[in-house]
């Protein structure tokens, strides 16, 4: 799995979502998970959890770390369980921090994460293109405006380093994925 941080800040806005949209915009092909800094506004039209459709939830935040994860040759289950994986990644490595910084909490319930067991800090979606899984998760950076009561990683949990941070989970993440295609390689069938 390829991993790369875009410097450049931009919105996401659900469109991101589709298959080879890396690829395209930022010649990365293959196995691969992006990040970026940018507000995030999904409308209706490209939410694709019907949960959120059905319940009129709002998907909103002034300024927030996405990651894009794009793996072909995936089900959908299997892509849950990535994105979930992926959430646990984060989860250990904001707890590393703030072990040092904060008497914060990190929870997650599913593949979402909470601050304290109330403060949203994260938006998460798995779903299939006709060639791939397609993931985004988002991490609150600042949370004032959001539409529910949320957590940011600077405004709550002091961490200014958004970068590093995010090459951080991105490496870790493509690192357990090179290992489990690994583990898949190396077993003997049992008959």
């Amino acid at each position: 799995m390829k991993y790369q941080f875009i410097d450049e800040e931009f919105a996401y806005t659900g469109e991101e979502l589709s298959n080879h949209w890396i690829y395209k915009n930022f010649g990365i092909l293959g196995d691969t998970i992006i990040g970026f800094v940018g507000p995030c506004t999904v409308d209706k039209e490209h939410m694709v959890d019907l949960e959120d459709v059905l319940n009129d939830d709002h998907i909103y935040s002034t300024r927030m770390l996405n990651f894009i994860i794009e793996i072909f040759d995936l089900d959908l289950r299997s892509g849950v369980i990535l994105q979930r994986l992926f959430s646990a990644i984060i989860q250990g490595k904001l707890l590393d921090i703030l072990e040092k910084k904060s008497k914060a909490t990190i929870r997650r319930i599913g593949d979402d994460l909470f601050v304290d067991d109330q403060q949203k800090l994260s938006v998460s979606i798995c779903t299939v293109s006709p060639t791939s899984i397609l993931i985004h998760t988002g991490l609150n950076i600042e949370s004032t405006g959001t539409p529910v009561e949320a957590a940011g990683l600077s405004s709550e949990l002091g961490i200014q380093k958004i970068k590093p941070f995010a090459v951080s989970c991105m490496k870790t993440l493509a690192e357990e994925w090179e290992d489990i295609k690994l583990c898949c390689c190396k077993v003997k069938a049992v008959v």
